[in-house]
């Protein structure tokens, strides 16, 4: 469908949801100065917070809530996946993500699909209207389809994602401005095709909050030196989407949303050099900087964010540790994990879930024995080189948390409560009046 067909007298429903990724429910409900927009579509619609998924890394997060099913439907874990039957690793792309995305649903009915900027999804796909791909694409010349999106996104200086390493540095200046060009350039391309009006579903994401968070949200909970440049940042991400909301037609029904909360960094906890340190991870080689360096005395090792492998053999090319004695290690694990203690004397492990609890479907077989969700204030790592310190602190003062993600949805009769990422994709069906059965989905509709 489209523009074509709602002139014939087709007035089925239509959806614009606009990411804001990172962004924390409680910024926006604390600051109504800084996002009076927000603010009135939480008022006269239904807005609040929800939880994110197991691990809340955006690579995982973005094609859960693209599905409204768990990593173990998805096949995506997180910014870095392992092989199956192997220590290889790889960088999953949107090829990668194997449950279906909400826009190839409503694409099947032949209703039509903008999609800009979505992380994990490169490269991008031609069964819809338009895409380009969102973080980890080359460049737009690659992640834009069809031409005619290519060639205007390329004529206005679009964009992908900000200059991250300019946040490395203590002066914040150039990255403020480079963050701001970022958000300029997608606040163009989103208004320009959501005024085509041709689309039934329209998703695009803005990443560069998430950026910002990273590098000063710090600064933001501790009246720190950059402070006023975050709220000026936040403030124009709040009249872009004011913008935004102004230029959608009656059918249309707006949800912003966030994959993942945010708070402040204290300290990077690096994992595997507290698993060598216990004596869990030893390496075959001097040159122990990958992951297929380890030896069959390992007994565990560690990918990002707090994803933890136990060494087992027949799954891992030389696993050390026997079917008959994984439960015992695991639970030992475990243990060790929930009792560790940062150098505050906070405990670095809100919870530490396995992975019958956190993931099921037919893609789990990559799935981590256990995953380590984080108190706020410990990111955690997962490097094989680099650090001979268990804590360290590092270029970037902000980081995910599982809990105070965003919802916002323009329907008073919408109900956010207990609700997490998966109950995204099915309330958006709900709100296009697709038809689908409830239970391809880990999430429950909110409308």
């Amino acid at each position: 469908m489209g523009l074509f067909d709602r002139l014939k007298g087709d007035d089925a429903p239509r959806v614009a949801f606009f990411g804001i990724d990172g962004v924390p429910y409680s910024l926006i409900d604390e600051h109504p100065d800084v996002f009076p927009n927000l603010t009135e579509l939480k008022q006269s619609g239904a807005g609040g917070p929800i939880d994110s998924i197991v691990p809340p890394e955006s690579s995982a997060c973005w094609p859960a809530l693209t599905t409204g099913v768990n990593p173990g439907e998805t096949g995506v874990y997180g910014f870095q996946d392992r092989e199956v039957g192997s220590y290889d690793t790889y960088v999953p792309m949107g090829r990668d993500v194997q449950a279906t995305r909400l826009w190839d649903r409503i694409t099947d009915d032949g209703r039509d699909a903008t999609v800009l900027n979505v992380p994990v999804t490169f490269p991008p796909q031609r069964n819809v209207q338009r895409m380009v791909s969102g973080f980890l694409s080359p460049g737009v010349d690659k992640a834009a389809y069809p031409d005619d999106l290519r060639d205007h996104l390329q004529a206005n200086d679009y964009r992908i994602d900000v200059n991250a390493k300019l946040g490395h540095d203590d002066d914040k200046t150039e990255f403020v401005e480079d963050a701001h060009k970022t958000l300029e350039r997608r606040y163009e391309a989103f208004s320009h095709y959501v005024e085509q009006d041709d689309w039934d579903l329209f998703f695009g994401v803005f990443m560069t909050t998430d950026r910002v968070n990273h590098f000063l949200f710090k600064h933001y909970e501790q009246d720190g030196e950059y402070q006023q440049e975050f709220f000026d940042f936040y403030r124009k991400v709040d009249e872009y989407l004011g913008k935004l909301r102004d230029q959608l037609d009656d059918d249309v029904t707006m949800v912003v949303a966030s994959d993942h909360g945010f708070t402040s960094l204290d300290y990077e906890v690096h994992f595997n050099e507290w698993l060598a340190q216990e004596g869990w991870l030893d390496f075959a080689t001097d040159d122990h900087s990958e992951l297929g360096d380890i030896s069959e005395d390992t007994k565990a090792y560690s990918l990002i964010p707090g994803r933890f492998y136990i060494n087992l053999e027949g799954r891992e090319p030389s696993g050390g540790v026997s079917e008959a004695d994984y439960e015992s290690v695991r639970a030992d694990l475990k243990e060790k994990l929930e009792a560790l203690e940062g150098p505050n004397g906070n405990k670095v492990a809100d919870r530490v879930v396995t992975r019958e609890d956190a993931f099921r479907g037919a893609h789990d077989d990559i799935a981590p024995d256990l995953v380590v969700v984080p108190n706020h204030g410990f990111d955690l790592k997962a490097g094989f080189k680099g650090s001979e310190d268990i804590f360290g602190v590092g270029p970037r003062n902000g980081m995910h948390s599982f809990d105070n993600a965003t919802l916002l949805i323009d329907d008073a009769d919408a109900r956010i409560q207990d609700a997490d990422l998966y109950d995204i994709a099915p309330t958006i069906l709900d709100l296009m009046e697709h038809d689908y059965d409830r239970t391809e989905f880990d999430g429950s509709s909110l409308v």
